[in-house]
């Protein structure tokens, strides 16, 4: 299926997202043949996003990141991870689905290594949902001992990829979610889907401050926001993703040429198990 961008963003791009899934095979050779060796992984989550906001908030802004990359670098985007690590946020508010750790780690794994079967070199995990970290990190670690020297991979978070958006997100809360930020995204990729008549009373304070433990969103959140989202400003939103947009394509220009700094070949079959 296509990759969206409101009007006013996409018609300020040079190009069109590249969606992987809606080509056919000889159009994705032809992209690989010609020299994109790289694919770009949305990955998201379903999860409760306070009263306010949709439950693949996470998957829908990595999704419009990777399509705004996309249209500056003409890079694939795969079809996005719509599932991630939502353990978190427990089963107190409807609306989270989430996978174990070695569920998720296990599926980048395995899309990795089709990629490496088809023939690209490069994949650029582009993660919209914080839980996600640990997993993703694991995934690369084993993806970089498989496939040693001749398939790099990577993971980089929407919402940290500089320090100006990492700001922005973490402006009137540290332990964020469904947050000033996310409901600017929102705003602009989905505004239908904002329920602006429960805006003004979803604010909930950061309580982890000074906690020693990560305690669950249940233990932490009332409605499971953690920040302001009653100041979302609808003007924030365009400015904000193409800063993301194009962090995520200057990121993608430089994964394009890198190789690693010393030269090694394994000699020997890798460890499996």
């Amino acid at each position: 299926m296509p990759l969206d961008l409101p009007a006013a963003i996409a018609d300020a791009l040079p190009g069109r997202p590249v969606a992987l899934a809606s080509l056919a095979w000889p159009e994705i050779e032809e992209l690989r043949d010609a020299g994109q060796s790289l694919l770009l992984l949305p990955v998201g989550a379903t999860e409760q996003h306070g009263p306010h906001l949709p439950c693949d908030t996470d998957t829908v802004i990595a999704e419009a990141v990777c399509a705004y990359a996309s249209a500056l670098t003409g890079t694939p985007v795969l079809p996005a991870l719509g599932y991630g690590v939502s353990l978190g946020h427990t089963e107190k508010w409807p609306g989270t689905f989430s996978l174990f750790h070695d569920t998720l780690i296990a599926a980048v794994h395995e899309i990795a290594a089709w990629a490496a079967a088809t023939g690209f070199t490069r994949l650029l995990l582009v993660n919209g949902h914080c839980g996600n970290d640990a997993a993703l990190r694991v995934a690369i670690d084993r993806i970089r001992f498989d496939h040693a020297g001749a398939f790099f991979a990577a993971v980089r978070h929407t919402f940290s990829l500089t320090p100006s958006i990492a700001a922005a997100f973490t402006a009137a809360a540290t332990d964020w979610h469904a947050n000033r930020a996310e409901t600017e995204l929102m705003l602009l990729l989905a505004p239908g889907r904002v329920r602006l008549d429960r805006l003004a009373a979803s604010d909930d304070p950061d309580r982890t401050g000074a906690c020693v433990f990560p305690h669950l969103v249940a233990h932490t959140s009332a409605n499971g926001v953690t920040g302001r989202p009653s100041t979302a400003d609808p003007a924030r939103g365009a400015p904000l993703l193409r800063e993301m947009g194009e962090a995520l394509a200057e990121i993608v220009t430089r994964a394009r040429a890198e190789s690693p700094p010393l030269p090694w070949l394994r000699t020997t079959p890798a460890f499996t198990r």
